[in-house]
C-alpha cells in the first residue's frame, strides 16, 4: 500500500504540473512538440529499434501522432498500448498506417482487439508517457501504474519526452515506480 504522504505529495504535484502545462500557449506547446519529436527521431536508440511501442499523446502530452507515420515510413514495427480487461494492465498491439483507433474511457486512443498482440520482449524501444519526469528517469504519471507494471516485462530500452517546464531534480517515488532509461527535453537529455 503506498504511503499516504507520498500518495498525497504526488496528487498535489499532479495538480501543479497540470496547471503549468495548461498555461503553455498553443504556440509554445507546438514548438516544444516539434523539438521533442525531432530529438526522439535523431536518437541512436530510435534508429536501432526495429519495434517501437509509442503512446498516442492526449491533452497536454506531447503530440506523438506524427511519430507514428515517421516510424512506419522508416520500416519499423510500431505498437500502441491497449488497456486490458484486467484493471491496471496494458498490452501492446501492432498498428499500420490505416489502423482505426478507438477512444478508451480514460480518453486516450488505442488500437482494437483485432490488431496483432505484441509480446513485451519483442519491443526494442518504449516511449513512456508522463506528466513530469525527474533527472533520474522517474516519472509522475496519471496514477494508474500501467507502465510501472509493463516496463519490467520489456527487455528493450525506454525513454521519455519531457517538456523542460516539468523536468524536476527529483520526484516523490514509491517502491513500485520504474524509471525510464533516458529523458529527452527540448534541448537536452
Amino acid at each position: 500500500m503506498p504511503s499516504t504522504t507520498t500518495a498525497e505529495e504526488k496528487r498535489l504535484l499532479r495538480a501543479r504540473v497540470r496547471r503549468t502545462l495548461s498555461a503553455l500557449t498553443p504556440q509554445a506547446r507546438a514548438e516544444s512538440d516539434r523539438l521533442l519529436r525531432r530529438r526522439f527521431l535523431e536518437r541512436p536508440e530510435t534508429a536501432a529499434a526495429r519495434t517501437v511501442l509509442l503512446y498516442y499523446g492526449m491533452g497536454t502530452e506531447v503530440d506523438t501522432a506524427p511519430l507514428l507515420l515517421s516510424l512506419l515510413s522508416a520500416g519499423k514495427r510500431v505498437a500502441l498500448p491497449r488497456c486490458t480487461a484486467r484493471p491496471g494492465e496494458m498490452e501492446a498491439r501492432l498498428i499500420a498506417p490505416d489502423t482505426r483507433l478507438y477512444r478508451h474511457r480514460f480518453g486516450m486512443l488505442e488500437p482494437g482487439e483485432a490488431c496483432p498482440l505484441l509480446a513485451p520482449e519483442e519491443i526494442d524501444l518504449v516511449l513512456v508517457p508522463g506528466l513530469a519526469f525527474d533527472r533520474a528517469g522517474y516519472r509522475l504519471g496519471q496514477g494508474g501504474g500501467y507502465y510501472d507494471r509493463y516496463l519490467p516485462q520489456c527487455s528493450g530500452k525506454s525513454l521519455a519526452l519531457c517538456r523542460e517546464a516539468v523536468l524536476f531534480e527529483a520526484l516523490p517515488r514509491e517502491e513500485h515506480d520504474r524509471p525510464v532509461g533516458l529523458v529527452l527535453t527540448e534541448h537536452g537529455a
